[in-house]
């Protein structure tokens, strides 16, 4: 069985792209995006598989 990690991001409207495609590189995938506290905020919910260790 899969076991996952997540992390929730801030994520800027102006430099979404930018800001998703740094944390997929990092082997982060985008589950859901929400509004955040402010009309200029997201916020962007990650996971990505846990490594053995």
């Amino acid at each position: 069985m899969t076991k996952w990690e997540y992390v929730t991001v801030p994520v800027l409207v102006h430099v979404t792209k930018q800001i998703l495609d740094q944390w997929g590189a990092d082997g982060w995938e985008l589950v859901q995006v929400v509004p955040g506290p402010n009309p200029q905020n997201l916020v962007a919910y990650l996971k990505r598989p846990l490594e053995d260790g």
